[in-house]
């Protein structure tokens, strides 16, 4: 029917601008910090889109279910001012009708969220942690930002210029790297590395990698000792060793649906739950948004927007409220956060037949 379709296109079209401020919000906000990592150099620049990308579905699952309840709200909200609801429902159509249009794009966006919390997120995170981890593991010169101090390893590494002739930062200019190794009598020294350019290669037999460096000194002394030793070399490789950083594979964020399905862990369980929320929050919200989106020209489209938003606000910190008391134990998993789906349902229930009593569509 032409008026539910574009009943349908007016709450996905505000949704979708909704969603595009919020998610721009959101993402900037984790651009910002992701940033403020490159310029610690905890990983290189090159990686930022990667991590946004693979973030985007943790971002959606969280937007989507407010953008949509917002979107019918606006939508709707305007088409009373405009009395175009009025209309309609001096031709027949009820507003048990108008929810059953607004249940198809509720249905589609319950399965988009769905689709986010129980597969794409958690595979998404898997992915950036994975990363990061190798990043760390590999502890390699493509982080490294000209003339800062920066840790890699068990290195104190400084360079006044790196090239950018190559994506594994090969050509570093001017070069200072301290470190702490035992002599032979297994006592502590102090190590000062200084060269005129290095760059960073791997043994094809032995796939151990080397920081090497030419035309510089190696320079040791032990802490409290007036002697120190100096080398003055034409080239002089040094071994980097992989870090030690591990994926925490036990994290249940990361860990798949169909794992937590056969976990009986308090937070595998609290876990699960949380992702079917999110899903099942958005045809629970549509319930709430379409008698709250009546408006009349003097109250204006705005009218009710700050009680919808405190029920929603309420709605999302029991939830999480919740999910905190089940992953603790201290709420049973069998009651978990379905009461309050309940109760927000028969809050939506209420909401709907009050409207209907008062006035309908009008």
């Amino acid at each position: 029917m032409i008026v539910f379709r574009y009943l349908i296109r007016e709450i996905l079209t505000t949704m979708s601008a909704v969603t595009g401020i919020l998610l721009l919000v959101i993402m900037g906000n984790r651009f910002i910090r992701y940033f403020s990592d490159v310029a610690e150099g905890d990983f290189p620049a090159s990686l930022l889109g990667s991590l946004m990308l693979f973030h985007m579905p943790s971002f959606l699952q969280l937007i989507l279910p407010l953008a949509f309840f917002l979107g019918i709200l606006l939508a709707y909200g305007q088409l009373y001012l405009n009395s175009e609801m009025t209309v309609l429902a001096a031709c027949g159509v009820s507003p048990a009708r108008i929810l059953g249009a607004s249940c198809w794009p509720a249905l589609l966006m319950a399965c988009v969220v769905g689709a986010c919390s129980l597969w794409l997120t958690p595979a998404g995170l898997t992915q950036n942690e994975k990363t990061l981890t190798e990043q760390q593991e590999k502890a390699d010169f493509s982080a490294l930002s000209p003339g800062r101090f920066q840790k890699l390893g068990d290195r104190t590494i400084y360079a006044e210029r790196v090239g950018q002739g190559s994506s594994r930062m090969e050509n570093v200019f001017n070069v200072f790297i301290a470190e702490q190794t035992r002599n032979e009598q297994g006592q502590r020294v102090d190590v000062l590395t200084r060269g005129k350019n290095g760059y960073q290669t791997t043994d094809p037999e032995s796939d151990s990698r080397f920081l090497v460096l030419s035309d510089g000194t190696r320079e040791s002394v032990r802490p409290g000792s007036r002697v120190a030793e100096q080398l003055v070399f034409d080239t002089y490789a040094a071994r980097l060793e992989n870090g030690t950083a591990q994926m925490d594979v036990d994290d249940v964020e990361l860990q798949p649906t169909w794992r937590l399905l056969g976990d009986e862990s308090d937070k595998a369980r609290a876990a699960l739950q949380w992702r079917i929320s999110l899903a099942l929050m958005v045809p629970i919200l549509t319930m709430i948004a379409l008698p709250l989106s009546r408006a009349n020209p003097r109250q204006g489209r705005f009218a009710k927007m700050m009680p919808a938003i405190i029920l929603y606000v309420a709605y999302m910190s029991l939830l999480l409220a919740a999910q905190d008391a089940v992953g603790s134990g201290s709420l049973p998993t069998a009651i978990g956060l379905w009461p309050i789906h309940a109760v927000f349902a028969l809050i939506g229930a209420w909401l709907l037949h009050r409207s209907s009593q008062y006035g309908g569509a009008r």
